[in-house]
C-alpha cells in the first residue's frame, strides 16, 4: 500500500467538496480587539477586523485578566510540573476550582486543560460510576459530548433538538430502574438557539434522571454574574452537573465541571482526561480566576455585548441578509452551499480585511454551510456599517440568494 497516496487522497476527497479549511494567520493587537495583523503566504501583512472569534467579550485582552498572568509568571514560572495527581496541583488551580463552584452555586468544581476534554471525559467516566447508565444527548450535541458518550461504550439515546416530547417519549420506554442522565446544551454554538432549561429539568425530576448541561456558549454572558443561561433562568441549583470553559467569554484555555462535592471527586478519581495529563499552567489559572471576578461584577459587558448583538442581526436583516433565526449572542448568515462559504469568507478577508471563518460539515449538516459572526462590546457601529456594505456586495457578487430573493 502507498500510504502517502492515501493520505493525499483523503484530501483531495475534502478538497472537492469545497470544505479543505485553510487557517489564517493572525496576531491580535493586545489593547485593541477586534483588530488583528493577517500575515499572508508570501510574507505580506495587513490589518483586519476579526468577527469570528469565540473571545466573545474580549477578555483575552482585559488588562486585569493579563496582570495576573504575567503576576502569576513571576511568581510561580511557566509550567506547573506535571499531572494533578502527582506534582502538577498549584494553589492557582485550587482557587480557580473554588472560584467556579462559587460561580455556579455548586459545592465544588474540577479544573480540565479544554472544555472539550472535559465533556469527553466527564460523560465517559459517569458510564463507570453508574453501572448501567442510559445517557440521553440532545441531535446537536457537541462534538465532544458526543465523543465522550460514545467513549463511555454504554446505552445511549439521541433526541430530537430541543424536542422534549421525543426525550420524553425515549425516557418512558426505558427501564425505570436504570440510572439516567440527559445531556445539553445551554445555548447551540451554529445555530443560536437556547433550550428549555425548565422543561428538561420537569422530565428529569419525573423520570429520576440526572441532568449535564454544557454553558460553554453561555458563562460570562448570561446571568446576573455570568453563570450562563440556567442562571438567568432561575435554576441553577436544580442542575446536578454543569460543564463550562475558559477559553470563550472569559478569554483564556480551559474546561470545567461544578457539582455536588461527591460527583466531583469520583469524576476526578476516574475520568482518564483528568489524571494522565499535564494541568494548565499557573498563568492561565490565574488569568482566568481575575477573569471570572471580573465579569460576575461587571454585568454591563454582557448588556452591551447583548445590544451589539442585537444590533448587529437588525442592520443585516434589514440589507436583506438571510440570517438565520438566533436568540443568542450568535449571529449565524446562511449560504447553504461550501464553496460559495469558502468564497465569501476568502474575498472578505483578502478585499474588505474582514475576517470570518466559513462553517461546513461536518460542523453543520451539508447544504447548510454559513458564515458565523460573533460581535463582541469593542465591535463599533463603523464595524457593523462596514461589514454589511460588504456582504451586501458580495451577495450580489457571488449570487447568492437573499431573503425574498435570488441576487442580480
Amino acid at each position: 500500500m502507498n500510504y502517502q497516496d492515501a493520505f493525499r487522497t483523503a484530501l483531495d476527497r475534502v478538497r472537492q467538496e469545497g470544505r479543505y479549511r485553510v487557517f489564517a494567520d493572525l496576531k491580535r493587537h493586545r489593547g485593541e480587539f477586534p483588530r488583528a495583523t493577517w500575515t499572508q503566504a508570501d510574507g505580506s501583512q495587513s490589518d483586519v477586523i476579526v468577527w469570528c472569534s469565540n473571545d466573545y467579550l474580549g477578555q483575552g485582552q482585559n488588562p486585569v485578566v493579563l496582570d495576573a498572568m504575567h503576576q502569576a509568571i513571576e511568581e510561580a514560572g511557566a509550567g506547573s510540573g506535571g499531572t494533578r495527581n502527582i506534582s502538577g496541583t498549584t494553589h492557582y488551580h485550587v482557587e480557580l476550582e473554588a472560584e467556579l463552584a462559587d460561580l455556579h452555586g455548586k459545592e465544588a468544581a474540577l479544573l480540565f486543560t479544554s472544555g472539550y476534554v472535559s465533556n469527553e471525559a466527564s460523560l465517559s467516566t459517569l458510564y463507570k460510576i453508574l453501572p448501567g447508565l442510559i445517557i440521553f444527548s440532545d441531535a446537536l450535541n457537541h462534538n465532544s459530548m458526543i465523543s465522550g458518550i460514545r467513549a463511555g461504550r454504554g446505552p445511549r439515546h439521541v433526541y430530537r433538538h430541543n424536542d422534549l416530547a421525543h426525550l420524553e417519549e425515549l425516557l418512558a420506554a426505558a427501564d425505570p430502574a436504570a440510572p439516567k442522565l440527559i445531556a445539553f446544551e445551554s445555548v447551540y454554538s451554529m445555530d443560536g438557539d437556547i433550550a428549555d432549561i425548565a422543561g428538561t429539568i420537569a422530565l428529569a425530576k419525573k423520570y429520576n434522571a440526572l441532568t449535564y448541561i454544557d454553558e460553554v456558549h453561555a458563562v460570562g454572558m448570561y446571568g446576573p454574574r455570568g453563570a450562563g443561561v440556567a442562571e438567568r433562568d432561575g435554576v441553577m441549583a436544580e442542575i446536578d452537573i454543569i460543564e463550562g470553559t475558559l477559553g470563550k467569554a472569559f478569554g483564556v484555555m480551559g474546561g470545567y465541571i461544578a457539582a455536588d462535592a461527591v460527583i466531583v471527586d469520583a469524576i476526578r478519581s476516574y475520568a482518564d482526561g483528568f489524571i494522565f495529563t499535564t494541568s494548565l499552567p499557573p498563568a492561565l489559572a490565574a488569568g482566568a480566576v481575575a477573569s471570572i471576578r471580573y465579569l460576575k461584577d461587571h454585568n454591563e459587558v454582557r448588556e452591551a455585548h447583548q445590544e451589539r448583538a442585537a444590533t448587529l442581526k437588525a442592520l443585516m436583516r434589514k440589507a436583506g441578509l438571510p440570517v438565520m433565526p438566533s436568540v443568542s449572542h450568535i449571529v449565524p448568515v446562511e449560504v447553504g452551499d461550501p464553496v460559495h462559504c469558502k468564497l465569501i469568507s476568502d474575498i472578505l478577508l483578502s478585499d474588505y480585511g474582514i475576517y470570518v471563518q466559513p462553517i461546513n460539515y461536518p460542523t453543520v449538516p451539508r447544504g447548510t454551510e454559513r458564515l458565523r459572526f460573533t460581535p463582541s462590546p469593542a465591535h463599533t457601529d463603523e464595524m457593523m456599517g462596514d461589514l454589511v456594505k460588504a456582504l451586501e456586495n458580495l451577495w450580489t457578487r457571488c449570487n447568492i440568494k437573499r431573503v425574498g430573493g435570488v441576487a442580480a
